[in-house]
């Protein structure tokens, strides 16, 4: 038996971590994809021997890549018909372990990082959820190490004024979402109204694609009307709980077509709803992404 030398690049064992990088700074799968392959070509094309640390040099090389996607990518974000969600990932119960991984790749989380500009959320993920050196985050970002630690200061007191106020362990978080999924599947409306929040939102992504509300709903009668309406029109969800982005969630099959949906807990009660049901973001639902810091 041969030995397959691409066990051995540095590329493929560092892949899920790259992807992490890609996925966290972008939001979108699709696109942290994209930005590993333009970064595969680049390390193909390096003399492997001059680099005397291939994790740094290969974050280093996806974050100027997906830097560089981000701004291409910020003018169609402003015209996306209706409202733009993260591109949700199925994984695996592991993932939850990692509490501050679990927590950054969280659908909340990746919608606070959509508020920051480019180098702020690249500097962000970074050092908040890696951990990187300032001075590897300045010759990844192009920008100086002083530079670096005021973008970051700024960037913490963002996202800190607008991430979830409270973590709920994960047994909570299941039977919320348990609740939830069992009142739309038996369009119990009273057991809805019981486990939404007075002020919950819900925020859904269709693209243009499929229907799907194109502004927040607010307050639980709304959300709950709204929800109501819906399963009497299709005669019952098809509701499955799974694990999307480090968390407790449910996919939901609505005339036919799937949904994610998202949920944040407060209290035993659901603050927010995110449901994406644009089907170019449905892709990475019928096996785990592997993610890693």
């Amino acid at each position: 038996m041969t030995d397959d030398p691409a066990r051995d690049d540095p590329f493929v064992t560092h892949r899920s971590l790259l992807f992490t990088v890609a996925y966290e700074m972008l939001g979108s799968a699709a696109d942290a994809e994209d930005v590993l392959q333009e970064s595969w070509l680049r390390w193909a094309d390096v003399d492997h021997t001059q680099v005397r640390d291939p994790r740094a040099y290969l974050v280093r090389v996806v974050t100027r890549q997906a830097l560089n996607r981000l701004r291409t990518l910020s003018r169609s974000r402003e015209e996306y018909v209706g409202e733009w969600l993260p591109e949700p990932l199925l994984t695996s119960p592991d993932v939850a372990e990692d509490v501050e991984l679990a927590e950054s790749v969280s659908i909340a989380m990746l919608t606070v990082l959509e508020t920051l500009g480019p180098t702020e959320r690249a500097v962000f993920v970074l050092r908040e959820v890696f951990e990187l050196p300032y001075g590897e985050i300045a010759a990844a970002t192009g920008k100086s190490a002083a530079t670096v630690r005021q973008v970051a200061r700024r960037a913490r007191e963002h996202v800190a004024a607008r991430r979830p106020r409270v973590r709920v362990s994960r047994s909570e978080q299941q039977a919320v979402v348990g609740r939830f999924l069992l009142a739309l599947r038996t369009g119990q409306l009273d057991l809805l109204m019981e486990v939404l929040a007075p002020d919950v939102v819900m925020i859904a992504d269709g693209g243009g694609q499929v229907l799907a509300a194109l502004v927040p709903i607010n307050g639980a009668d709304s959300v709950a009307e709204l929800l109501a309406r819906a399963n009497q029109v299709v005669s019952g969800f098809d509701t499955t709980p799974v694990w999307l982005n480090g968390a407790p969630a449910g996919r939901i099959e609505f005339d036919g077509e799937p949904s994610a949906v998202s949920l944040e807990v407060e209290d035993g009660r659901i603050t927010r709803i995110y449901v994406v049901r644009n089907p170019q973001k449905l892709t990475r639902l019928d096996a785990p992404s592997q993610l890693a810091r």
